[in-house]
């Protein structure tokens, strides 16, 4: 009995209670008090209303009146500023850099893993301090599966970034994909993962799934040889795509530039597409119809494309379809995402509408309205402040003098970039 004691007393030694366990830090809680707010839905701005922050989450947001500021509570003071969600990017390629640098067959081909994620790292916090809190990453371009090492860095904060949504390799049909250019017998390895047919396709979605992907990205079309884009996957093969993917409760983007792959895609249960450069009336009502989204990357647009694009563009808007916003970035220089945003206005879409996208129509697309997207109690703190009216100036956008992601500060106001 004796030794029972003493052998009990030992355990609890070595082995506390949980009540004698040290409690966890109290949550930091924050009161920002901007000069307006825009909500993320509303056409107007809120003047004199104050967000209170505790932990990660939005508490309260309101009139100054109406929300009680605990004791304790640090008070960051935003005046002149306009507070909005943080910005969100639904198209982006943190592994690749502008091909004015180096061309997308050479990054691929030559460049290493190792190199390729030292790049991404600073991609990410460039990103992060442009506003931008959310990103949607649509493949690695021959980086395997660096997009889930990189969430993680970030998700454990070893590294500043933005949250990530990845979609891992990307699917393409065999022979239809890059790097090109060499000896025939070669066989190069690809910026995608080829995949064709019931056995193969249903193998690749899963294993891309089994290995991080939240979106599965494939090519619908693609160029093939010198040629230009035309249709890879059959109806029958994207559907076969959509309904794996489905399984898991994982979503579909599909790139499509023509105006049949878009079409397929639609037809198949896509929930995006991406680039759209191709589409007719006819296409976005099928899209309207079946609520597909649209991503329609202006930004990379150049040359004569810029007037198809311009066309395509108008076309969705009129026929009401969903736009997400979502720039390729990654073609062009990480950090600087606002370009789209920009373009979306210069080829006709509402200011307003423009805001809505980047933030609140982003977050239904991501199927993360219930975390992120706009200044709501009970979402996430993903928060920004902008010197000047972004309803009435896009360039406010380019001012962004204070970042939060989750609650916690990444750009002061009293920083200057």
């Amino acid at each position: 009995m004796r030794l029972s004691i003493l052998l009990l007393l030992c355990l609890t030694m070595v082995f506390p209670p949980h009540q004698q366990q040290q409690t966890a830090a109290p949550e930091t809680v924050y009161l920002l008090k901007p000069a307006h707010v825009f909500d993320g839905e509303s056409a107007q701005l809120h003047d004199d209303w104050v967000v209170l922050v505790r932990g990660e989450k939005i508490e309260a947001v309101g009139p100054a009146g109406s929300v009680t500021t605990p004791s304790g509570a640090k008070v960051i003071d935003l005046a002149r500023l306009t507070l909005m969600p943080g910005l969100i990017e639904a198209h982006s390629h943190i592994l690749l850099h502008p091909y004015s640098e180096t061309v997308w067959n050479d990054q691929v081909a030559k460049e290493s893993l190792s190199l390729r994620v030292a790049r991404a790292t600073n991609h990410l916090r460039n990103t992060l301090q442009a506003g931008f809190t959310t990103i949607r990453d649509l493949g690695t371009e021959g980086a395997g599966y660096a997009d889930v090492g990189l969430k993680q860095a970030v998700e454990q904060g070893i590294i500043p970034g933005p949250r990530m949504i990845v979609s891992t390799r990307a699917i393409v049909a065999t022979g239809s994909y890059g790097p090109k250019g060499y000896a025939s017998e070669w066989r190069v390895p690809q910026g995608a993962e080829e995949a064709d047919g019931i056995d193969s396709l249903i193998r690749v979605v899963r294993d891309q799934i089994g290995h991080g992907a939240d979106w599965i990205k494939i090519y619908a079309d693609y160029r093939w040889g010198r040629s230009g884009a035309a249709p890879t996957f059959s109806l029958d093969e994207i559907k076969l795509v959509v309904e794996t993917a489905k399984s898991a409760n994982i979503p579909v983007a599909a790139h499509a530039t023509t105006t049949e792959g878009m079409r397929r895609a639609a037809l198949a249960g896509v929930e995006t597409i991406e680039h759209g450069d191709g589409g007719t009336p006819e296409v976005f009502r099928l899209m309207k119809e079946h609520n597909v989204a649209l991503c329609p990357t202006l930004a990379i647009a150049s040359g004569a494309n810029i007037e198809r694009k311009k066309a395509a563009f108008k076309a969705a808007l009129d026929a009401g379809v969903t736009i997400a916003s979502g720039s390729d970035v990654g073609v062009y220089a990480h950090g600087d995402n606002a370009r789209e945003l920009e373009a979306m206005v210069n080829f006709g879409m509402p200011l307003i509408d423009v805001l809505r996208s980047a933030t609140s129509v982003d977050a239904r697309v991501l199927h993360m309205a219930d975390k992120i997207g706009a200044v709501k109690s009970g979402l996430l703190a993903d928060l920004i402040a902008v010197e000047g009216d972004p309803t009435h100036d896009v360039s406010a956008l380019r001012r962004v003098r204070f970042v939060m992601k989750g609650g916690t500060i990444y750009l002061a106001a009293d920083e200057r970039r």
